[in-house]
């Protein structure tokens, strides 16, 4: 049998400017995931899980963490965008739009603006993307601009693949 190896994500020599990348994971945000982020984070305002506190606000019920949001839309890009990291260099322009609620579910995409290699690596790349992240609706929900550091093809750590026994030994 061929070993066949997955999908080991893009390196800076796969990007290009103009590139458009849907990302193919959507996540409904739950109650339970906007509690325990909130908390985690140590910001725990009534409007992101007390439902009596947000029912009483203009929006009625609890609004999503928007650092959630942010998190998640940056976690759906990862497969396409960042497997092969060496490091995020920043954030920019991070705008919310419209509100997330529990229950919402939110899908994103990215577009590649800007690519370049870098001065002092000779490893590695630099692409800035541009994601939108937007609910079950079409509404966006959240904007922002990312500045990626990513090997190029060839420089990358190697993952450990340990070869597993294929033939069953018996006891006796």
């Amino acid at each position: 049998m061929a070993e066949k190896i997955g999908w080991q994500g893009r390196f800076y020599e796969d990007f290009e400017v103009g590139d458009v990348y849907p990302h193919q994971i959507g996540r409904t945000l739950l109650s339970c995931d906007n509690s325990w982020f909130t908390l985690l984070m140590g910001a725990p305002s009534p409007v992101h899980f007390d439902h009596h506190y947000a029912a009483q606000t203009e929006f009625g019920k609890p609004l999503v963490n928007s650092v959630l949001t942010l998190a998640t839309v940056m976690g759906q890009s990862v497969s396409d965008l960042s497997q092969n990291v060496f490091g995020n260099l920043g954030w920019d322009e991070i705008r919310l739009p419209a509100p997330v609620f529990e229950g919402d579910t939110i899908y994103s995409q990215s577009e590649v603006l800007e690519k370049r290699l870098s001065k002092s690596r000779e490893s590695v790349g630099i692409v800035r993307v541009s994601t939108t992240g937007f609910n079950q609706d079409g509404v966006v929900v959240i904007t922002f601009r990312r500045t990626i550091m990513l090997y190029r093809r060839g420089y990358q750590p190697k993952l450990p693949r340990p070869k597993l026994e294929t033939t069953v030994k018996s006891k006796g």
